[in-house]
């Protein structure tokens, strides 16, 4: 039994973070949507209740049933989650003449578990239009702020607490102690979720599950699939089959450099040519989500013929993490879909595969450090991540073979270079985007008129958020121009310094 607390999604931009944050104490957690809750059995040890961009003074607002909880289950309201709680045991919430937005200093007020620790002045973020203007009785004020007098509140001869900023995010200069002491001190985690321990249950799981079941699984040369592969491969051996496809949308000479380095690691793989059929299902596509959906069904179209070369294959195993099923679709809060990702959704009622996701708790810094663990070498657990869909995702607009050749290039001289100046490892994801636009050009003596590329390098730690790299000025100089003089095609390049949100890490 894992212990672990339970994080109930209301719709914030932050909930993630929070999870984050319980992760990095070693503590298990799962994210559910409100009106979702899943049955409180012993080993969950408390409840975080997450913010919302609703108000709880809207008719319709999201609601739960308290009553679903166990009397004795610490509890912690974040903004919303604190308005919610105040306002259903008799407290009242109003609008704020102002949105209250911002850094903000916190004063604790009484001594408490939550608190403990916090300075007297402690920097934190807001981020609410509502506020809590009155408490019931048997609440205690634990916590003010110049503008917030209700900042912070615990229920009397309860370990429930509420508090109207938000501690998960890097502004809140003392959150993390504050998200430890509700999960250490009041929760009493023991913190013993670690890279060894989910190795350990997650090959035992698997055993279980799959038996002696035979699995095919897609490899792409990237961490999450090599991971992925590693685990089921230590839990059910000869009985994994691994398929590398060349879908022609890869990076310059990745089929055959993967390829190889799967050699020493004891996986069954089968590499498989299918440039021709990408090509030809992206014909005429431009729209990034067509283009996405196109490629997953070839994907699928490709694993079932192979599948079908192996007899009696019951399992599709796919390195799915969680932001890819965040970002996707609303499995584990009611946040909006940003993207369909190829690993999310399930599969055609023809493909008779069950799915094993193996990592699909896991955010990539997690899947890292398990992959290491693990003893997967350091030249694929150090890359960059790379997109499922590839270098279609990376040409704005329709895909041709001639296209990804000059993008390839591009890319090529982008990433080699960041290696060569040891820049590489200081960067999260790098990448160049072709863009459907054609700038006028002087070269020699002649007018041209060509493409235009972006470079893209971002520093993140799982993909829910990224920030530009500040690359050196003479490194970007000396890339365009070995770019623009060797890849024909090309006459511009530029720099993209925008950060996620509210942009993503890439282009479509």
């Amino acid at each position: 039994m894992t212990e672990q607390i339970l994080i109930l999604d209301f719709g914030s931009q932050f909930t993630q973070l929070i999870a984050r944050r319980v992760r990095e104490l070693n503590v298990y957690c799962e994210i559910h949507p409100y009106n979702k809750i899943p049955k409180i059995t012993a080993d969950i040890k408390g409840i975080i209740l997450s913010g919302s961009p609703c108000s709880v003074r809207e008719e319709d607002a999201p609601n739960v049933d308290l009553s679903l909880f166990p009397a004795n289950i610490p509890i912690l309201g974040v903004c919303y989650g604190a308005q919610l709680l105040a306002q259903k045991l008799g407290g009242t919430v109003h609008a704020s003449n102002t949105r209250e937005y911002g850094r903000a200093m916190l004063t604790p007020l009484l001594e408490n578990r939550l608190t403990a620790g916090i300075a007297q002045l402690s920097q934190v973020w807001m981020s609410h239009g509502d506020t809590i203007t009155s408490i019931p009785d048997h609440f205690e004020l634990i916590a003010s702020t110049e503008s917030v007098r209700v900042a912070a509140y615990k229920i009397k001869d309860q370990e429930t607490y509420g508090i109207q900023f938000h501690p998960e995010v890097t502004h809140s200069l003392e959150g993390k102690l504050m998200v430890a002491n509700f999960v250490k001190e009041i929760c009493a985690c023991a913190g013993s979720w670690t890279s060894s321990s989910f190795i350990e249950t997650t090959i035992q799981n698997l055993k279980t599950k799959l038996g002696n079941d035979k699995v095919v699984l897609g490899l792409s040369g990237g961490v999450d699939s090599s991971v992925a592969a590693m685990l089921i491969h230590n839990a059910i051996g000869k009985n994994l089959y691994c398929v590398f496809v060349d879908n022609g949308l890869l990076r310059k000479n990745e089929f055959e450099e993967v390829l190889e380095s799967y050699k020493n690691m004891g996986l069954n793989v089968i590499g498989v040519n299918s440039k021709e059929v990408f090509y030809k299902a992206l014909e005429g596509l431009s729209d990034p989500e067509a283009k996405r959906k196109a490629i997953g069904k070839a994907f699928i179209d490709i694993f079932d013929q192979e599948s079908h070369k192996i007899e009696d294959v019951k399992w599709l195993g796919q390195g799915t993490i969680y932001p890819d099923i965040i970002e996707s679709v609303s499995v584990k809060g009611p946040s909006a879909t940003i993207k369909s990702h190829h690993n999310v959704g399930g599969l055609p009622d023809y493909m008779k595969l069950q799915v094993v996701e193996p990592l699909n708790t896991l955010f990539k810094d997690e899947v890292r450090l398990v992959g290491r663990a693990l003893g997967i070498d350091e030249k694929i657990i150090g890359r960059h991540p790379f997109p499922g869909p590839g270098l279609a995702i990376r040409i704005l607009g329709d895909i041709s073979a001639e296209k990804v050749a000059i993008l390839q290039e591009v890319d090529h001289i982008f990433i080699q270079g960041l290696k060569d100046n040891n820049l590489y490892n200081l960067v999260w994801q790098a990448g160049a985007i072709l863009l459907p636009v054609k700038s006028v050009g002087v070269m020699g003596d002649e007018r041209t008129y060509e493409s235009v590329v972006a470079l893209r390098a971002v520093q993140s730690v799982d993909g829910m958020t990224a920030d530009w790299v500040h690359l050196p000025y003479e490194f970007l100089a000396n890339i365009s121009n070995e770019i623009i003089n060797k890849v024909k095609g090309v006459n511009r390049v530029v720099y993209d310094i925008s950060s996620k949100p509210p942009a993503t890490i890439e282009w479509e």
